[in-house]
């Protein structure tokens, strides 16, 4: 999914995690927030002008449901409750945004790399997963050598092991609280917005059996 373009689509993911990217001129990009299990991409495309805001890019592959934009937006439009969902999991990504851009202004590399690996933890549920230091450097917002730094001294103190881009995650409880304030304030609001419609969600999941496919991403 590309910045500008229509969004046909609407992904539920089951695993995997896809970040949102903005994409500068230069080639560079840093990421606003991270879609996975827990939310929806694409679907505020069912209640407003379905263009897509930001990039999206597959982080860690995995699967997902994806349903026609127009069948979900006649679904909403039938639902209030659908419509209250939907724009709940648009909020909640806001609120990612937002405060990962405060994130990247003004909080360390230390900080910032251990608040994005936890935060991945979370969605895939698994302490071990493959990512490369010029993929982590570009969505926090930082230079690749920083992140090589930055990873060896969480090597040091046993919060991480880090080999050729598998990263396993050995203190969580350390790791935790190397990151900064915007893991908690994040995950708290999140929560708050999406929770008492989690049962809705896994609901339109399983509802829509027969509309929706399931993909590989």
């Amino acid at each position: 999914m590309k910045v500008g373009e229509a969004i046909k689509h609407v992904y539920l993911p089951h695993s995997g995690v896809v970040s949102r990217v903005v994409e500068l001129e230069t080639g560079d990009r840093v990421e606003v927030g991270m879609v996975g299990r827990d939310s929806i991409l694409g679907g505020l495309g069912a209640l407003g002008e379905p263009v897509a805001l930001t990039s999206a890019v597959v982080l860690l592959p995995g699967t997902a449901s994806v349903l026609d934009t127009d069948r979900l937006r006649a679904a909403a439009e039938r639902s209030n409750a659908l419509r209250t969902t939907i724009a709940r999991h648009g909020q909640a990504l806001v609120v990612q945004a937002q405060q990962t851009a405060a994130c990247n202004a003004l909080h360390a590399v230390e900080a910032r790399l251990a608040r994005w690996l936890v935060r991945v933890r979370d969605l895939v549920g698994s302490d071990q997963f493959t990512l490369t230091q010029e993929m982590m450097a570009q969505m926090i917002g930082a230079r690749r050598n920083s992140v090589s730094i930055v990873a060896h001294m969480l090597q040091q103190v046993n919060y991480i092991r880090y080999a050729r881009g598998h990263i396993e995650i050995i203190d969580l409880d350390g790791l935790t609280k190397t990151a900064c304030e915007c893991y908690a304030a994040v995950r708290t609001r999140y929560e708050r917005l999406t929770n008492s419609d989690s049962d809705k969600v896994d609901g339109a999941k399983g509802d829509s059996h027969g509309e929706a496919s399931q993909e590989h991403v």
